[in-house]
């Protein structure tokens, strides 16, 4: 019998650690939730939000920040997250309403998004490895307990909604995929409604969840390429219901505010004016100096650098010790992956196709070319525009360090090896360790006021 036990008490161990974050991380010191908050604010007092001028100060925002958002700042029209779809903001409403507009209570509903997050990886990972349970038990560690992950999801944000409705889709897809096969594709009508149903909520959501449009267009495309009646039944049948929904959100913003701006990020450009600008960095660094500054900020900021990116995890004696330790963890899981990659000879029958391995791989790239091409404009060097993917990073990330394990046990023929059972919990209590670690010695004596 599946063992439930471990999952629990992963699930456990977030929501404290995550409450903890919630509980002590100082009002509005995560990125833009002054701006979320300020949209559940205008949906409560029965007003939709609407992109406009003011509602970005470039100057107000760095004065307030270097203030560490002091009592006497207001910020009552800090609102230039009013672009954004309102799904998220219409979930947190009833709660807003009810504790009178109290900050804690809605961080705590996006850290309960967030364990859903973390039970579909668990589950994704069980689906594709079903007999190495280790693999799903420190997939979900790993998506728990990254420090930068536990600050984002235990704040007013609507990448906990958005991250859980992309783990959904790349959940049921890979499930549907394996369940069916490449030759028995069938006429599975409610999975394909379900997917675009699904698909359509996260178009009411956030942005990044397009992202999965592709995916499934291929995926698609991959099923039923030899009948294009089928595929282009298919074809409706996914994206119909998707689009209907999706359409809900382009046609108010094109009525709002004209054009063919159907997602309102003109809008949303139009104001924030003031942004750092890649052109301007490339000026002032130059090329090299740049795309260093990129590479460096994204990892950094992956694993933390809390606040509004103010504050890394550098000790003084030390600055870099932590990150390069964490550096020297992803280059070793990478080489094990590779590892694992060319010598297994018996792949799970998960992977006897190589769709699933497309699908992932396909989340990953996108997601990575989404925060590339994004900074081509703006500079925002964040490591939170990488978490779409983690399902697919922590996949590797575990599997990766599990092989040397694999590979060290592999003299003294364990039926059940023991190092590798042992690395969930391993790596689970360091990364607990480092995450109140980060909060008490980095967080709160940087933004405490």
């Amino acid at each position: 019998m599946q063992k439930r036990w471990p999952l629990l008490l992963i699930l456990a161990c977030y929501l404290l650690v995550g409450a903890l974050y919630a509980a002590q991380v100082p009002d509005w010191q995560a990125p833009d939730e002054p701006a979320h908050y300020n949209y559940i604010r205008q949906l409560a007092n029965g007003r939709f939000p609407i992109m406009a001028e003011g509602d970005y100060d470039q100057a107000y925002l760095d004065e307030i920040r270097t203030a560490r958002f002091a009592p006497e700042y207001s910020v009552a029209d800090i609102e230039y997250e009013d672009w954004q779809p309102p799904l998220y903001y219409l979930l947190l409403t009833p709660i807003f309403i009810l504790f009178e507009g109290a900050l804690f209570p809605l961080r705590l509903v996006s850290l309960l998004l967030g364990a859903g997050v973390i039970w579909l990886a668990y589950r994704t990972a069980r689906l594709l490895f079903p007999e190495a349970e280790w693999v799903a038990w420190s997939t979900a560690v790993f998506i728990a307990f990254i420090p930068q992950h536990v600050a984002m999801l235990a704040s007013v944000n609507n990448d906990s909604l958005s991250e859980l409705l992309i783990a959904l889709l790349l959940y049921l897809t890979l499930r549907w995929v394996t369940r069916n096969g490449i030759r028995k594709l069938g006429d599975d009508r409610r999975w394909l409604i379900g997917l675009g149903f699904i698909l359509g909520l996260g178009f009411l959501t956030k942005a990044t969840v397009y992202l999965m449009a592709p995916v499934l267009a291929v995926v698609l495309l991959w099923q039923y390429w030899r009948t294009w009646q089928r595929l282009f039944q298919a074809t409706v049948l996914l994206f119909a219901p998707a689009f209907v929904l999706g359409a809900i959100w382009w046609v108010r913003n094109v009525v709002v505010y004209g054009g063919l701006d159907i997602l309102g990020k003109a809008a949303h450009d139009a104001v924030v004016v003031g942004q750092p600008r890649t052109v301007e960095w490339i000026s002032k660094y130059g090329l090299d100096g740049t795309v260093q500054r990129f590479f460096q900020t994204t990892f950094n900021s992956f694993w933390g650098q809390f606040g509004w990116m103010a504050v890394p995890m550098r000790l003084p004696e030390a600055p870099e010790a932590i990150y390069w330790l964490l550096l020297a963890l992803c280059v070793t899981a990478v080489l094990g992956l590779l590892l694992y990659r060319f010598t297994t000879t018996q792949l799970p029958v998960q992977f006897r196709s190589r769709l699933p391995v497309l699908i992932l791989w396909l989340v990953f790239l996108l997601t990575l070319a989404i925060h590339v091409g994004y900074n081509f404009t703006f500079v925002q060097h964040q490591g939170r525009y990488l978490f779409p993917a983690l399902i697919p990073i922590s996949l590797g990330f575990s599997l990766g360090l599990g092989t040397w394990l694999l590979l060290v046990e592999r003299p003294f023929h364990r039926e059940r090896p023991l190092l590798v059972n042992l690395f969930p919990l391993g790596l689970g209590a360091a990364l607990v360790l480092l995450d109140i670690f980060a909060l008490f010695r980095f967080i709160l004596p940087s933004l405490k006021l």
